[in-house]
């Protein structure tokens, strides 16, 4: 008999063409709420901390950024890229227009390589028995496609180095290694543990996002 624990532990094996992949809008916002209220940092952070100063995001922690994210969906944006299995939500993708998210310009690692106009993946969360089992790689090909059908030209990322020493929570903005696969490539390294990605573009569409 499989214990409680263990079926928690159990990581979903699935086939790439069960998910679908669509962006985050006032007409699924339930979907993301229902899958942010996992319990974890995301339920408390709802993915405004690159989006707002540190000290309100700490501030509204819980209650107050989840009605700023769904303040920014009602207003008819898009904050980034929800992954269904099966009808369920288990997956999601910050990504949007680098000045969507003014944290990075004043962080000393992160801040601009140049003036040219990039969107930025910022931030990842799956459900936990989805993790471990490539559905972040799926959400960066997602997210590629939707800035592309958006008219980027250029998307960066964040990621934590993997050979560097991180904690779980870090993972967030996913690893080198899932970016390099989704052929981005590094471009500057201010920080040992968190360089600077960027993916240009090509004609091909690496996912199929539903409208």
């Amino acid at each position: 008999m499989t214990s409680n624990k263990e079926a928690q532990n159990q990581v979903i094996k699935i086939h790439e063409n069960e998910f679908t992949f669509t962006p985050a809008t006032s007409s699924n916002w339930s979907d993301l709420e229902a899958l942010f209220s996992e319990r974890g940092v995301q339920n408390g952070c709802w993915c405004m901390y690159w989006r707002i100063p540190r000290a309100e995001c700490q501030r509204n922690y819980g209650e107050g950024n989840k009605k700023a994210l769904k303040k920014i969906v009602e207003a008819g944006l898009i904050p980034g890229i929800l992954a269904f299995h099966a009808g369920k939500p288990v997956g999601w993708c910050s990504v949007a227009p680098r000045e969507d998210f003014p944290v990075l310009g004043r962080s000393p690692t992160l801040k601009p390589v140049d003036d040219k106009p990039v969107w930025s993946i910022v931030c990842f969360f799956v459900s936990r028995p989805y993790r471990r089992g490539g559905l972040t790689y799926l959400l960066i090909n997602a997210a590629i496609s939707f800035a592309k059908k958006h008219g980027a030209h250029t998307i960066e990322s964040y990621p934590i180095d993997v050979n560097a020493n991180y904690i779980e929570i870090e993972r967030y903005s996913g690893l080198t290694t899932t970016f390099l696969k989704a052929g981005f490539k590094e471009v500057l390294r201010r920080s040992d543990r968190r360089p600077i990605m960027r993916y240009s573009i090509q004609m091909d569409n690496p996912a199929n996002i539903q409208d």
